[in-house]
């Protein structure tokens, strides 16, 4: 029989991936470094408390490379960017910190590959996403973008036996299966990459989701809305069974009228989620009543990435530690993290 008693599942792993620990560690390392200011293009992970609090330490986030000033030091946020903006910064004479998520650069390798073999490439991903950007970028005359399913239907290739097809690392893993299975309809010979492009971190988070939301008659993911991998984690919540869900920066978010006939309430954050930010939120449900915290656990995470080779030699030369380690503003290690 379902308990009427106020509980809480808690996803694992949820929260901070490899990629994002060794970004926000980055710009850390680099104002400790440096000195304030540091120059990050775009955000350096889609989150506005990570953001705003990096803001407060003396990181400048700008959009475009043309506005950092010329000498100054400039990060490549996370999710990678085009060859062109590397070009930027060289004529600017920047001193130039590429943070991009090793497994973004991953795509970007496989997209340069494929692009020599003159294959014609279907990159699965959203219209104006940094990720899609940066990879398109690597070679524009073959890359077509493929915005989901329903985008199939009007793509064209020079030939159909030299097609590939790759993907942003931040989408959902079904929807992105079945955009593969219609594109092999149309191109039965279409290629697949050699390794999955989609994130662990990301299906991680969203096999965790799948596995909670029969059970959830409400789920709560924190996270920001630009953030594509959390806004992925509401959409699988609710295709797998949740009552409802919904997407918070902060515990302050959360709404009364989202609570009546809730029993069972599943909370999960984004990659790019720091842990304190999720407490804040067992906190809130905690004075609702919901005491009792379960986890679902639906896999093991321990991959960290080394920070860049550009910070790591000026590390070593300051006689500082490059240990990817934050000051904890961000999250909590005992608990699910990936340090």
């Amino acid at each position: 029989m379902p308990s009427t008693a106020k509980r809480v599942l808690l996803a694992a792993p949820r929260g901070y991936c490899a990629g994002v620990d060794r970004a926000v560690v980055t710009v850390e390392k680099a104002l400790e470094l440096y000195g304030p200011p540091v120059y990050v293009r775009k955000q350096i992970v889609h989150n506005k408390h990570v953001v705003s609090t990096l803001e407060r330490r003396g990181a400048i986030f700008v959009e475009e490379t043309d506005e950092v000033p010329e000498g100054a030091t400039v990060i490549f946020s996370a999710h990678g960017v085009a060859p062109v903006v590397h070009e930027e910064a060289r004529a600017l004479s920047l001193k130039s910190i590429d943070a991009t998520c090793p497994l973004v650069t991953k795509v970007h390798r496989e997209a340069v590959r494929f692009a020599d073999a003159d294959y014609d490439i279907l990159l699965i991903g959203h219209e104006g996403h940094e990720e899609v950007v940066g990879t398109s970028g690597e070679a524009p005359e073959h890359i077509q973008l493929v915005d989901g399913p329903d985008d199939v239907e009007h793509i064209t290739v020079r030939d159909p036996d030299k097609v590939v097809w790759l993907s942003q690392t931040t989408l959902s893993v079904d929807e992105t299966m079945e955009t593969v299975r219609r594109l092999k309809e149309r191109f039965p010979s279409l290629q697949d990459p050699p390794s999955d492009d989609i994130c662990y971190a990301t299906q991680n988070r969203q096999l965790a989701v799948k596995q909670m939301a029969p059970e959830c008659d409400l789920m709560i993911v924190v996270g920001s809305r630009n953030s594509s991998n959390s806004v992925r984690l509401v959409e699988v919540a609710l295709e797998h069974g949740a009552a409802a869900g919904y997407l918070v920066d902060y515990a302050s978010e959360i709404e009364d009228g989202w609570f009546e006939g809730v029993t069972t309430v599943g909370v999960t954050s984004g990659a790019s989620v720091p842990e304190i930010l999720v407490r804040e939120v067992l906190d809130d449900l905690a004075e609702r009543g919901y005491l009792d915290v379960r986890p679902v656990v639906a896999a093991q995470e321990s991959l960290v990435f080394a920070l860049p080779t550009e910070i790591r030699k000026d590390l070593k030369a300051a006689g500082m530690s490059d240990k990817m380690t934050h000051d904890g503003s961000y999250s909590d290690p005992a608990d699910g993290g990936l340090h």
